[in-house]
């Protein structure tokens, strides 16, 4: 009795590998094999390249939200004082701030003091936010205290302003000028309230990396602040940072608690959840559209693999009569297609990871041909184009693909089995 061969054998690798290698007079076989190698590559390269930018953006998106802004900001309800008059200031502003930093895993808390005013050097005037804090709790604030570009000294604070690099620019100021702040709500007179100009000079400009923040923000010194705004002895709110803010709203009702009675919470998913909630939806459906490319690729190889079992009908049905096994001819022509898919796979990983690592040099690169304004910062927020290797996202490629490449081979290989060899050398 003949001994039955193992699955895969060396034989069944040697007779696929000479079928990819099939000569031009042979049908064209070996150009479709490549178009079907270089489609699959393609469409694996793009499925990388989408989800590390979106990973990427994500990423730099968050960041600059959890390094630049309070992870939850803590703030009063509108009340009555003593004095019949309706406010939402916090008095209490210390002791609050005390119980906050009791509490587990908080990593920053400072007062503030916030309001918009008009700032103005010579003839360049625009509107900015001012954040009154002092310079200890500034140093809390990764993105602004440790800003990758930064000029001057942020422990200075106390001796002028520090803004963003935006706000410089709009202003033309650097460090050392002085630039004048208008706030309509100034002192309070017999005949009505004056606006208030004062003239600070520049000491820190820094860049957080978000546009928004570098175009508007402005930093006082805390006491300076409660003067500016009349909230002498009171703060506006009171930031806080955690270190695991994705569980902040776990934790709402300790805030609340160490809060008091009329405090009311912000976190950062209240003020950007919903673009988050849109990023994440617009990942989902960039994933079905790139992996219905993947699939189109792949079904290159069930035609690729078609005309090579139509023009092998010969060798077929003559390894059939030597007593090659249906399931021997199934698994060389699986093999056929299967090689294609792991090989276009591997490359278009190699490509994936390639353009995810250097995308900086890339982008640069496109945006000189295009002659530059390929990315707009005051649109996009950021102001770069990032990519992020996840290792989870570049194995979802590699499943997809080698997944979609064996599915697709398997009806072409199995025609290929039941293929009669007397219908196959009925004419030879």
């Amino acid at each position: 009795m003949a001994r039955r061969t193992a699955p895969f054998s060396r034989f069944e690798w040697m007779i696929a590998w000479r079928y990819l290698r099939a000569r031009r007079a042979e049908g064209g076989v070996s150009v479709m094999t490549w178009i079907s190698f270089l489609g699959i590559m393609l469409a694996v390269f793009a499925l990388i390249a989408v989800l590390s930018v979106r990973a990427g953006f994500r990423a730099e998106f968050v960041d600059t939200i959890l390094g630049a802004n309070a992870h939850i900001s803590l703030y009063n309800s509108v009340y009555q004082t003593d004095t019949g008059q309706t406010t939402n200031v916090m008095p209490d502003y210390v002791q609050t701030a005390e119980n906050l930093r009791n509490l587990p895993g908080v990593t920053h808390v400072a007062p503030l003091i916030r309001g918009q005013v008009m700032a103005n050097n010579r003839e360049n005037t625009t509107g900015v936010d001012v954040y009154g804090i002092s310079a200890e709790d500034i140093m809390g604030i990764p993105r602004v205290a440790h800003a990758d570009q930064s000029q001057g000294d942020v422990a200075q604070l106390e001796h002028g302003i520090a803004i963003g690099s935006g706000v410089a620019q709009a202003l033309g100021v650097g460090i050392g000028d002085k630039i004048k702040l208008i706030s309509p709500n100034g002192v309070k007179t017999a005949f009505g309230t004056s606006p208030r100009v004062n003239i600070y000079p520049v000491v820190y400009i820094f860049t957080a990396g978000r546009y928004d923040i570098d175009r508007t923000r402005v930093y006082l010194p805390f006491a300076e602040a409660q003067m500016f705004f009349n909230r002498e002895g009171v703060a506006d709110e009171i930031e806080v940072m955690v270190d695991d803010p994705e569980r902040i709203d776990e934790r709402s009702v300790e805030f609340l608690n160490a809060g008091g009675p009329h405090t009311l919470l912000w976190t950062w998913k209240d003020r950007s959840g919903s673009f988050l909630r849109a990023l994440q939806i617009e990942d989902n459906v960039m994933f079905v559209i790139m992996g219905v490319l993947v699939l189109i690729a792949a079904m290159n190889i069930i035609s690729g693999l078609i005309m090579l079992v139509k023009n092998k009908g010969r060798d077929i049905g003559i390894l059939r009569t030597m007593g090659l096994t249906e399931g021997s001819v199934l698994r060389v022509f699986f093999i056929c297609g299967a090689l294609v898919g792991i090989l276009g796979t591997l490359f278009g990983v190699i490509l994936g990871c390639l353009f995810a690592i250097y995308i900086d040099p890339i982008f640069s690169f496109v945006n000189y041909v295009a002659g530059g304004g390929v990315w707009d910062p005051s649109i996009r927020g950021i102001y770069n184009l990032p990519a992020k290797l996840v290792w989870s996202d570049v194995m979802s490629a590699v499943i997809l693909s080698l997944g979609l490449s064996f599915l697709v081979t398997i009806f072409p290989a199995r025609r290929a089995a039941r293929l009669n060899p007397v219908e196959a050398l009925r004419y030879e």
